[in-house]
């Protein structure tokens, strides 16, 4: 082969990696370039009131090495964590269920089991208001701890962050899709200054009914007193054939007979700016995750909404290698999408609300509970038991391993199950994590295989492990 041949053969073969003359990014930016090998390991919600490591350390060491051992370990902080003696702050009126708090030590004390990733956009971001989210935001930054999904306008809260590994650099993007009003960060316009808070992506619920039920919700709206419904409303109900009847949208489905169902609309601005994000944090790193939090249709329903595998697929498609979701509290299924995995929900990892103090008066009006008549402790088991979580579900999860070749696919998915001391255990240990064994973990496991299985997604268990099966 002469010098020229050389040339033209070695400029094809480095085409996907270079700019061409336009200016235009060469594809192979979509390509992770990591180190085969490369381990994330993944969690979903760490809802925990105080420094806990030595402890773990002493009763679950396998645990903590589990974090420890991969190259980059991810979770999603669902509260505040602050010093009651030194915030300036006050609870919100409006919070994501309940007023999370957690004392400064947790931040420092998460990096040492091996955290370094961490969702901050969550329905408990602003439990205890900007004030709170800042504060928190602050002691992850004085623990060098890469966190993503909060900041001081929409353009903070959604850019991607970078943490810088041995193994190369990590971008993530973090969003929640199940949020309060006062929630949503905003850009400044013109003498208008921006509003701090969380990465939004806002969604419009519509509710599934029969042909014959939309008809018959139709005539109690017509039936409204004159002036109720804003005539906008009702043109738009006319020309998209649907229902709205105080501030819910209806629409007939045809496949849900007598029952009823929901469907999502992503609002497409907060979705191109989110993709616009993720591909700039792609383009500028090795490898990239997109962290969702969701809640919806419902904490009870074990499938994800209908517009969450759409964005999955989306983010993996614009260069997402890792795509994890958290919020219902329990497991969803696992998807594994052009070689890349989409986890619809971990769960919760810590879930330590029985330890929750001190408890704000809202919590206990909201429960039409006296706050004197019983201790913060009691009226937490009080609420839990006659609340939503009082089944084992809550308390069941996994820790997600995954293992990538040096292409920046799947090479290994393992999946560990834990277990929050849910049976037979001190109150004041419900919510703390350890590996769980044998029947446990059989059945977690189960549940998870079982859920993964509409995904196409195999999972082997042998020893209490799960093995994802990877073509």
């Amino acid at each position: 082969m002469n010098q020229k041949d050389s040339l033209a053969a070695g400029a094809a073969a480095g085409a996907d990696t270079q700019s061409d003359a336009a200016g235009t990014l060469a594809p192979s930016w979509m390509r992770p370039n990591m180190p085969d090998g490369f381990t994330l390991a993944a969690v979903g919600d760490l809802i925990i009131t105080d420094a806990i490591y030595p402890r773990l350390q002493r009763q679950s060491p396998e645990l903590i090495a589990l974090l420890k051992s991969a190259d980059a370990t991810f979770g999603n902080f669902e509260g505040t964590a602050i010093d009651l003696q030194k915030f300036g702050g006050h609870p919100s009126a409006l919070a994501g269920g309940s007023w999370l708090i957690s004392t400064p030590a947790v931040v420092p004390d998460l990096k040492q089991m091996g955290f370094n990733l961490i969702s901050r956009a969550n329905n408990h971001s602003t439990d205890w208001g900007v004030e709170g989210m800042r504060y928190t935001d602050a002691l992850f930054d004085q623990a060098g701890m890469v966190h993503a999904g909060t900041g001081e306008s929409m353009a903070q809260a959604r850019a991607p962050r970078f943490f810088s590994t041995p193994a190369g650099r990590i971008s993530m993007v973090a969003l929640a899709s199940r949020f309060e009003a006062n929630a949503r960060a905003i850009d400044a316009l013109g003498q208008i200054p921006g509003r701090p808070g969380l990465n939004a992506l806002r969604t419009t619920r519509h509710v599934l009914v029969s042909p014959e039920r939309l008809q018959m919700l139709a005539a109690m709206r017509d039936a409204l007193p004159k002036g109720m419904m804003r005539k906008s409303i009702l043109a738009a109900d006319a020309k998209n054939g649907t229902v709205t009847l105080f501030d819910i949208k209806y629409r007939a489905s045809e496949q849900v007979g007598d029952g009823v169902d929901f469907s999502f609309v992503m609002d497409e601005r907060d979705r191109q700016s989110i993709i616009h994000n993720l591909r700039q944090g792609k383009q500028t790193s090795d490898f990239s995750i997109m962290s969702m939090h969701t809640h919806e249709p419902g904490n009870y329903c074990e499938l994800p909404p209908d517009f969450m595998p759409k964005m999955a697929r989306d983010a993996i498609d614009n260069g997402a290698d890792a795509f994890i979701g958290h919020g219902p509290h329990q497991l969803r299924g696992i998807e594994i999408y052009k070689g890349k995995p989409i986890f619809y929900s971990l769960g919760n990892f810590f879930f330590m609300e029985n330890q929750q103090q001190p408890i704000t008066r809202d919590e206990y009006e909201k429960d039409k509970v006296e706050p004197m008549s019983m201790t913060e402790a009691e009226f937490m088991e009080h609420r839990r038991v006659h609340g939503v979580f009082k089944e084992q579900i809550w308390y069941e999860s996994v820790v997600a391993i995954s293992q990538y070749d040096s292409r920046g696919n799947l090479s290994a998915l393992v999946l560990h199950p834990v277990e929050m001391h849910w049976e037979n255990e001190r109150d004041a240990d419900r919510g703390i994590p350890r590996i769980a064994r044998g029947v446990d973990a059989v059945r977690i496991l189960s549940r998870l295989q079982r859920l993964s299985k509409a995904y196409g997604t195999e999972i082997a268990i042998e020893n209490d492990v799960g093995y994802v099966r990877l073509t």
